[in-house]
C-alpha cells in the first residue's frame, strides 16, 4: 500500500494546467473601495496585527492562553517573527509586466492555485462553535488546501463533507505509540476513504510543551468530558471497541476516562523511531510529509526514509522554548534536499511579505495557522474567508509591486532579498 512516486513526480506535474482559480486575491480590495463608495466599511480589519487583540476579546480566557500562549517564556515565537525582518525584499524597476504575478505552486503532484493552506489546529469549537466545519468551507470557497488536525473537535468524516467535492484536504497525524498501531491503521483508513490525500505526522508533539498560559488556566482541552480536541477517537471503531472491551461501557457514558485514554493516545509521551516509518508508508498510499524537521541531518534522513515531503516548523513556538526560529532553518535546508522533496513552511507567518520571503529562500508553500484561527474567532466561516483572502491580496500586490513576475522559483528565489544586517 505504500507510495512509491518518485521524489520528482512534483516537477513532472508542473507541466499540467491549474485548476481554475477563484476571484483574483485583489479584487478583495477593490469590492471593498466599491462598497466604501456606499459609506460600507467592512467587518474585519485588513491589519494583520489587529486580529490577534480583536480575537481575544471575543474568546474566553482558556481559548486565548491556548491559542495566543507558548512554550516557556515565549522566546521561540518571538525570534519566528524577528527572522522574518532580517529578511528584505529589494524591487526590480521598469519591470515590463502583461498581468498580476501567477501565484500557483505544485507541491506533492498537485498543481494548486495558491501557496498557502491552512495549517492543522485542534479544538477549533473553542473558538467558534462550527470550528473545523467553519473553516473546511472556507478552505474550499477560496482553493486552498485544508489540513485537518488529529487534534480536532469534529469527525474525520464530517470535516470531508464540509470541505466537499473537489476539496483539497490533507491529513495531520499525532501518531499514537506502536502497541497502538491497530487504532493508527484505523485513522489511516478513514482519512483515505474520506478524501484526504496526503498524511501530514508531526514530529514534535509527541507530548504537550510547557505552556504556562494554559497552566495559568488550568486548561488542557483534550481532559474534558466533550467532543473537544478527542473526536476523532471518539468516532474511532477500533478505539471505541478497545474502551468498551476494557470498561465494559459505551465512550458516552464515561467520557472524563475516555477522553483521558485518548489524549494518551495521540500524545503518548515517547517519540516514534526512524524504522517506524515503514509502518505508515504500508497503510497510507499517498505522499507522506514529516512537520517539524528543523536540521539539515533530519532533513537529510527524510530523503533516505523515502517521505514525499517535510515541514519546516517548530509548531509556532508552542513546544519548546529557546529553539532556534524556523526561517533561520530554511535556506540550509532548501539547499541539501529541495532537489529531493517538497519543502513546506510554518511558524511566523502573518502576511503577504512573509509568504513571499519564505517562498523565496526555497518553501514550495507556507501554512497558515494563528491567523486564520483569530479570523475564525472573529467571523466563523466568513472571518476565515476573509483572512486567506487578505493574506493573498497582500502577497500578489507585495510581489507585483516588487517586480517579482511570479510565485514561481524562477521569478521568486533569494536573488530578490537581502539580509539587513549585510547591508
Amino acid at each position: 500500500m505504500a507510495y512509491r512516486a518518485s521524489s520528482n513526480v512534483a516537477h513532472r506535474a508542473s507541466d499540467q494546467a491549474a485548476p481554475p482559480a477563484p476571484a483574483n486575491p485583489i479584487e478583495y480590495e477593490n469590492s471593498v473601495y466599491r462598497r466604501g463608495l456606499e459609506f460600507s466599511r467592512p467587518p474585519f480589519s485588513f491589519k494583520p496585527s489587529s486580529w490577534e487583540p480583536a480575537a481575544q476579546e471575543r474568546m474566553s480566557a482558556e481559548a486565548t492562553g491556548y491559542v495566543v500562549g507558548n512554550a516557556g517564556t515565549g522566546e521561540t515565537n518571538r525570534k519566528n517573527r524577528e527572522a522574518f525582518a532580517k529578511w528584505s525584499i529589494v524591487p526590480a524597476r521598469l519591470v515590463r509586466t502583461r498581468g498580476l504575478p501567477e501565484l500557483a505552486t505544485t507541491v506533492l503532484g498537485v498543481r494548486v492555485p495558491f501557496p498557502i493552506a491552512v495549517a492543522p489546529v485542534g479544538v477549533q469549537r473553542i473558538f467558534n462553535p462550527e470550528g473545523e466545519l467553519a473553516s473546511a468551507r472556507a478552505a474550499k470557497k477560496e482553493n486552498v488546501p485544508y489540513v485537518m488536525s488529529t487534534a480536532s473537535s469534529t469527525s474525520i468524516e464530517d470535516v470531508a463533507e464540509a470541505n466537499g467535492d473537489g476539496g483539497t484536504r490533507w491529513f495531520q497525524l499525532y501518531w499514537p505509540a506502536e502497541k497502538d498501531n491497530e487504532i493508527t491503521a484505523s485513522i489511516l483508513g478513514r482519512a483515505k476513504k474520506a478524501g484526504f490525500s496526503a498524511l501530514f505526522v508531526t514530529l514534535d508533539t509527541y507530548i504537550l510543551g510547557w505552556r504556562p498560559s494554559d497552566m495559568d488556566n488550568g486548561y488542557n482541552p483534550f481532559l474534558r468530558s466533550d467532543n473537544i480536541g478527542v473526536a476523532i477517537g471518539f468516532s474511532d471503531p477500533v478505539f471505541r471497541a478497545r474502551f468498551k472491551a476494557t470498561h465494559g461501557v459505551e465512550i458516552e457514558d464515561d467520557m472524563h476516562r475516555a477522553a483521558a485514554e485518548w489524549t494518551r493516545t495521540v500524545f503518548p509521551t515517547y517519540s516514534h523511531g526512524w524504522d517506524d516509518l515503514k509502518f505508515l508508508q504500508e497503510h497510507w498510499d499517498g505522499p507522506i510529509v514529516l512537520k517539524g524537521i528543523q536540521s539539515v541531518a533530519d532533513a537529510r534522513r527524510c530523503v533516505d526514509a523515502g517521505v514525499q515531503g517535510i515541514v519546516v516548523s517548530n509548531h509556532g513556538g508552542r513546544q519548546v522554548d529557546g529553539g532556534v526560529a524556523s526561517l533561520r532553518c530554511l535556506p540550509g535546508i532548501v539547499d541539501a534536499v529541495g532537489d529531493k522533496l517538497d519543502i513546506f513552511f510554518d511558524s511566523g507567518v502573518r502576511c503577504g511579505a512573509d509568504i513571499a520571503k519564505a517562498m523565496a529562500l526555497g518553501a514550495k508553500m507556507c501554512l497558515v495557522g494563528r491567523p486564520y484561527v483569530y479570523g475564525l474567532a472573529l467571523g466563523g466561516e466568513g472571518g476565515v474567508q476573509h483572512v486567506l483572502k487578505s493574506l493573498l491580496g497582500d502577497l500578489e500586490l507585495t510581489l507585483h509591486l516588487a517586480g517579482i513576475q511570479s510565485a514561481a522559483p524562477e521569478h521568486l528565489n533569494r536573488e530578490v532579498l537581502v539580509r539587513e544586517d549585510e547591508l
